[in-house]
């Protein structure tokens, strides 16, 4: 007796159609699934038997084969749990085949017929939607997840018996709910407001939130490089309907998207310093995603950046270039998407005193040999360099409150509505993503700016990614201003923010 059950594997950010094939036939009694399964799919075979055992389910003493097909794609996770038992059980007659048409299954079976939660489930409902299908069992804990995908019936099913009374009558479990409204964390959220001072810091950071523009942080420990940083989420708008979807697919292949309604804010990852090239870019036999592609359409905070291994540093020029990272594996090519807004911090010596010279014991070869664990081709990749100074006592007593979040957040919402509708005929979301094509169609300059960006061009010896960066900065401090020609002013103040870079740090003329 043979019958077939449609489910999903996850292969990269996707998900890929399974057919979880069953044969029920006479013979010596065995247990055996084959289709380039690995050892977590293959313990299935144990808990699928005692499952159906426990729930009141005799299964014949019989030869049981289940094949996963397509056998060359690599099958791993315990989502296949419910197909395998699905599929015994139509083929052995306990359901009738025609419930199954249509149907994508998965879940994670209990040892007492429980169905448990498993990840993926919202790119395989997406790709039983894409492959015709009309009918999406899933565990109950993740329905909220798969309703989230318009125009397919997704049901969430909590046990062996609910799937058998549905299977055989049609009855729907009494849990079964439709697509839950927006929830968010209704913790307090960090604001600008609460850092004393640094107002030309949180003017930098503006400007990169308004652009999407990379930052580096630079300064001395205590100066407020984390807190700055950390308050970054509260200045960004929500995302898309588009935006929330593509990041959820991600975390839910991740195992890390939370229970209830649409994702809205942006992601905020900000890994250890001690962190993995592999866990940085994604790795494993079968890659799973990165920090880089978990941060996507989000912020990757990386704080003491000089302080990470070369190795995990260096992983970020394709992702910060080309905003996605391919990951070659003997078992294929990998492209995760990875469109973030890099912010990072660092010290500006060993010592991190530099350049107090009353403080700072580094010498010369030591803050040279510090600052060159950052290549300059990375550096090159940030838009924004800006120095951090220590907060003087009179702004730390000052009663006045400077740019709070809420003042921050209405500017960046009204830069990237320009944006939207300066590149609504384009693929570009952001001033940052700007190539030398739409620079040329959308950055119109002055003459006083064209001289200034010629000069600036001459004397840093600007490399032609440098000088584009200028320009697109340049772009989003005119958008601040609502001005639809850069001008000089604009174009100043991208110099500015970018000379940190050319001298390591900015200070060594001064010592």
């Amino acid at each position: 007796m043979f019958s077939s059950i449609i489910s999903a594997a996850i292969w990269g950010v996707e998900a890929r159609k399974v057919y979880v094939e069953a044969d029920v036939s006479n013979g010596l009694p065995c247990f055996t699934i084959v289709g380039y399964a690995s050892a977590q799919v293959k313990e299935a075979q144990e808990r699928v038997r005692t499952a159906l055992r426990n729930a009141g389910i005799v299964i014949p003493p019989k030869r049981v084969t289940i094949n996963l097909a397509p056998a060359d794609l690599r099958k791993e996770g315990s989502g296949f749990d419910l197909p395998v038992a699905a599929a015994i059980l139509l083929a052995v007659g306990r359901i009738p085949p025609a419930s199954m048409k249509g149907v994508m299954v998965m879940g994670e079976l209990g040892l007492d017929g429980c169905i448990r939660g498993v990840s993926g489930i919202l790119p395989a409902v997406l790709t039983a939607r894409k492959e015709g299908c009309h009918t999406c069992l899933v565990p109950a804990v993740n329905q909220s997840e798969g309703n989230l995908v318009e125009g397919m019936r997704v049901i969430g099913i909590s046990s062996l018996a609910e799937f058998l009374t549905f299977a055989c009558h049609g009855i729907l479990p009494v849990h079964s709910v439709g697509c839950q409204q927006i929830q968010e964390d209704e913790a307090e959220e960090l604001d600008y407001a609460q850092i004393s001072g640094q107002e030309e810091v949180k003017h930098a950071v503006l400007l990169a939130a308004a652009g999407f523009h990379n930052l580096l942080l630079c300064g001395q420990p205590g100066s407020g490089k984390t807190m700055i940083a950390k308050r970054m989420p509260s200045i960004l708008p929500p995302m898309s309907r588009e935006e929330s979807l593509e990041v959820m697919k991600i975390h839910s292949i991740a195992g890390i998207l939370p229970s209830g309604g649409i994702l809205q804010k942006r992601p905020f990852r900000a890994p250890h310093h001690t962190a993995s090239p592999q866990a940085l870019a994604g790795g494993g036999r079968v890659p799973k995603p990165g920090e880089v592609t978990l941060a996507h359409h989000g912020v990757l905070f990386l704080d003491e950046l000089a302080e990470m291994s070369r190795r995990s540093i260096e992983i970020l020029r394709q992702p910060l270039e080309e905003h996605e990272i391919t990951i070659a594996r003997l078992n294929g090519t990998f492209r995760y998407p990875a469109s973030f807004l890099f912010l990072a911090a660092m010290n500006p010596c060993p010592c991190g005193c530099y350049p107090d010279m009353n403080r700072c014991s580094c010498t010369d070869a030591e803050i040279h040999r510090y600052r060159s664990r950052i290549s300059q081709p990375l550096l090159e990749r940030i838009d924004l360099c800006a120095e951090v100074p220590l907060v003087s006592y009179v702004a730390l007593k000052s009663e006045r409150s400077g740019l709070g979040s809420a003042e921050m957040r209405r500017d960046v919402i009204r830069v990237h509505e320009i944006q939207r509708k300066r590149y609504q005929n384009n693929k570009i979301r952001f001033n940052a993503h700007l190539d030398a094509a739409g620079i040329r169609k959308f950055c119109p300059m002055d003459e006083e700016a064209e001289m200034l960006l010629g000069q600036a061009f001459q004397c840093m010896r600007l490399s032609v990614r440098a000088y584009h960066q200028i320009i697109k900065v340049a772009r989003t401090a005119a958008d601040l201003e609502e001005s639809h020609i850069i001008r000089k002013t604009h174009i100043s103040e991208a110099v500015c923010y970018r000379s940190l870079d050319e001298k390591s740090g900015g200070y060594e003329s001064e010592r």
